[in-house]
């Protein structure tokens, strides 16, 4: 039986934690990519990264607080614990968000 996702309680999650998992790109665009959904899987996410890469930035995630997996038959679904984010962290992931909207936007038009 596989192990159960760690997920930290509200009162472990820190600033340092989260800003040091939104300091990698991929996990930024992971994160901007599950903004707005009650849950994808992790390939529904980031399709050019191979599995084991793309399991160690959920990782990464998961571990800061800022994402919840839930095994749901042979895939994981992730969602962004915003609710217990923005109570914690007020304006931060919507911050993030807009930040990263310019930067995507940007890289498309070049």
């Amino acid at each position: 039986m596989p192990r159960p996702f760690y997920h930290p309680s509200l009162k472990e999650i820190t600033l340092d934690g989260l800003l040091h998992a939104l300091s990698d790109p991929t996990r930024r665009l992971i994160l901007f990519n599950l903004i707005g959904c009650e849950g994808k899987s992790c390939s529904q996410t980031c399709d050019n990264l191979a599995p084991s890469t793309l399991s160690f930035h959920y990782k990464v995630l998961r571990d800061s607080g800022l994402v919840r997996s839930e095994k749901k038959g042979i895939e994981v679904m992730n969602v962004i614990r915003k609710d217990e984010i923005d109570s914690k962290f007020p304006g931060l992931l919507e911050t993030i968000y807009n930040l990263q909207k310019t930067t995507v936007k940007r890289k498309q038009i070049a």
